[in-house]
């Protein structure tokens, strides 16, 4: 029960800079949206919610398969994956109704990644490693990778390959796990491979080796562009142009699932992991022999553990459920670690996957229970909440928000919450 519960949870954390210029600015193209960091731009949504929540303006089923597997919007199109008859699909639907518009094979397994919009294009990548680049309008196989066959790849642990590509201009940014290619860079167009980065030599003995369950994020620290990503051997940056490995951080990882992806600042990075580790910010610095990380703080498991959900930054402060396997509401100021409000369990039970808009987060709790919190340090304001249309198992996939209108995956199930302010 143990394992299928965690291989559930690797999902939703399972992708982005500058994404086509045919996006709307109410596109949602990529895990955790066009920035990667959680928050939505929209405004003109609803502050309050009543015990009912949002009117619940349509739900489609039996569409997606099974899949934690959070969604994207581009275009007028909704992409998810689900295993469909044993084996894993990219899904694309009609953002106007949810009628199914195509479906592509995508190797084996019940799939854990959030898709990637850009363009003309849509990649995606099966549990097992399969890899695709597909035609957003048909859904054809435009080029397609194996992280095993081509590149030697290995997951930390056994469920399954998480991650959402990272597209930045003319590059697409993913991570294999092998020993020569933890994480490379491929040409987005014909999936070419750019550049290999490798393991470095000195690397920690926490965690295990191969891919973990993030996605990759940027960062410019120091006036250096790098990806950087957390892994079975906690946090590596890789230069952008060369993939030469730049800083690592291992106290970070643990031997299980290392899951959330990290929060990028001008020159630091933000990380937490759950399994009983804690969390962390460095501070990226210049020295003779490149860059290094500096821890500024480490924060115990019982202060502060993002097992999965997610977190946000936000004006200087880092919001998240805490906890492992629990989405305990919690805002800390960045720069010192120290705990601005605690909400206590909030309405909702288990873990809690996490966005923000308008000032406000959304905590999806897995039980069903969907929150608003107001995103303020000053304290922990609860401005509704209600039970979702649709609960089947644990509700963990990532809220996202488009045009007003809150979309939630629920397995086979979606479900779209109109929270447009009246």
């Amino acid at each position: 029960m143990r394992s299928v519960q965690l291989r559930a949870c690797l999902v939703a954390f399972s992708g982005v800079a500058l994404l086509a210029s045919t996006l709307s600015a109410d596109d949602w193209p990529s895990w955790r949206g066009p920035k990667r960091d959680g928050i939505s731009a929209e405004k003109g949504l609803l502050s309050e919610w009543s015990e009912e929540g949002p009117k619940l303006l349509w739900q489609v089923d039996k569409v997606l398969g099974r899949g934690f597997s959070s969604i994207v919007i581009a275009d007028g199109r909704i992409f998810a994956m689900g295993s469909v008859d044993g084996k894993c699909h990219l899904i694309a639907l009609s953002k106007k109704d949810g009628k199914k518009l195509w479906s592509t094979p995508v190797g084996g397994g019940d799939p854990n990644c959030t898709a990637t919009v850009d363009d003309d294009r849509v990649y995606a990548l099966g549990r097992e490693g399969d890899f695709v680049c597909c035609d957003v309008d048909t859904g054809n196989v435009l080029w397609k990778k194996s992280f095993s066959k081509d590149f030697g790849g290995r997951m930390m642990s056994g469920w399954g390959y998480s991650e959402s590509p990272l597209i930045d201009g003319d590059v697409l940014v993913c991570t294999p796990g092998s020993s020569d290619a933890l994480v490379v860079a491929l040409n987005k167009k014909t999936g070419e491979t750019i550049w290999k980065g490798p393991v470095p030599d000195e690397i920690g003995s926490r965690g295990r080796d191969g891919a973990g369950y993030s996605s990759v994020v940027i960062s410019n620290a120091t006036g250096v562009k790098q990806y950087v990503q957390l892994t079975g051997r906690g946090i590596f940056s890789f230069d952008a142009k060369t993939g030469t490995p730049l800083w690592s951080y291992n106290r970070i990882a643990n031997g299980t699932a290392n899951i959330p992806t990290p929060l990028i600042q001008g020159d630091h990075v933000f990380c937490s992991t759950g399994y009983g580790t804690g969390a962390a910010l460095l501070k990226i610095r210049k020295s003779d022999a490149g860059l290094e990380a500096d821890e500024v703080y480490f924060l115990n498991a019982k202060d502060m553990q993002n097992h999965h959900g997610g977190m946000i930054l936000y004006q200087d402060h880092v919001y998240c459920g805490h906890g492992h396997n629990n989405g305990f509401p919690l805002c800390i100021t960045l720069e010192t670690g120290e705990q601005a409000w605690s909400g206590g369990r909030g309405p909702g039970n288990g873990s809690a996957a996490i966005m923000m808009a308008d000032g406000h987060l959304y905590f999806r709790y897995e039980d069903g229970t969907m929150a608003l919190i107001e995103a303020t340090p000053e304290e922990y304001r609860l401005k509704g909440s209600f039970k979702l249309a649709s609960v089947k198992g644990k509700s963990w996939p990532h809220p996202v928000i488009s045009d007003g209108l809150l979309y939630l995956r629920d397995q086979d199930s979606l479900m779209v919450y109109d929270i447009h302010a009246k």
